[in-house]
């Protein structure tokens, strides 16, 4: 049996219902093509492979788990990439477009996120298990305490769902966390008419101060305030629509 390391933040699924639950969450109807990240030791791996048509791919750090992976499930032969997602050269492994999916590293869950909005457009659709406060952040809603910049990011881009809880003890070892599964599908035929890079800095801005007026946060920043709606100014970061967002993000 393969021993979790607590430096790689591992913490393997062990509930059969969990994984397969996951794997039916990942939709391939158009994209076969599915990157899965830190498979540990295939719980999820083994249901994803019995998707019809599907072409999957792993990605590990831990170098114990090649060859029990392989062992264990054979058709991961020569799909099995030994590196660190966070710094995979993506676009030299595949110009396709593919799905991600995984049991995220606590400790890097919000880098992967980060990762995933930099080939959004390759990245067209997230389903994963993260810390479930991180889950419920990237999911949800203006004026609620868990909106913020994982919140308007993802959204800007992708549909997000919350599909479900999963409890510490579906894991060895168990974590002292709650955890929550997540589905982010891509956005297609809608224009997107504003720069990444430029989003990313206004929604950052603003919520450094999410309780103060935005005419506030946007101090410093350079950005034509005279096209923007007193009423908008007037009200906090927290309480803005993702489209409230994208249309500061313009003005820059």
């Amino acid at each position: 049996m393969i021993r979790t390391k607590k430096s790689l933040g591992q913490h393997f699924l062990i509930k059969e219902e969990i994984a397969q639950a996951i794997s039916d969450a990942v939709l391939t109807d158009s994209i076969k093509k599915v990157l899965e990240v830190g498979p540990g030791t295939g719980m999820l791996s083994k249901y994803l492979l019995d998707k019809e048509g599907i072409d999957l791919s792993v990605i590990e750090l831990d170098a114990r788990l090649p060859d029990y992976l392989v062992k264990e499930y054979p058709r991961l032969k020569g799909k099995y990439i030994e590196a660190d997602f966070l710094k995979f050269d993506i676009e030299a492994w595949t110009k396709e477009k593919f799905i991600l999916a995984g049991n995220y590293p606590y400790n890097i869950s919000s880098q992967i996120f980060f990762r995933m909005l930099d080939h959004k457009d390759q990245i067209i659709q997230m389903v994963g298990m993260f810390q479930k406060e991180v889950a419920q952040r990237i999911v949800a809603d203006p004026a609620t305490k868990a909106y913020g910049i994982l919140s308007v990011l993802a959204q800007a881009y992708y549909h997000t769902e919350y599909l479900f809880d999963v409890a510490p003890d579906s894991f060895n070892p168990p974590p002292r966390v709650n955890s929550g599964v997540i589905r982010l599908v891509r956005k297609v035929g809608e224009d997107e008419n504003f720069e990444y890079k430029k989003l990313r800095i206004v929604v950052k801005k603003a919520f450094n101060q999410r309780r103060k007026k935005l005419s506030n946060s946007l101090k410093g920043l350079e950005i034509d305030t005279t096209k923007i709606p007193t009423e908008m100014l007037n009200d906090r970061p927290d309480r803005l629509s993702v489209d409230d967002f994208i249309f500061l993000s313009q003005l820059t």
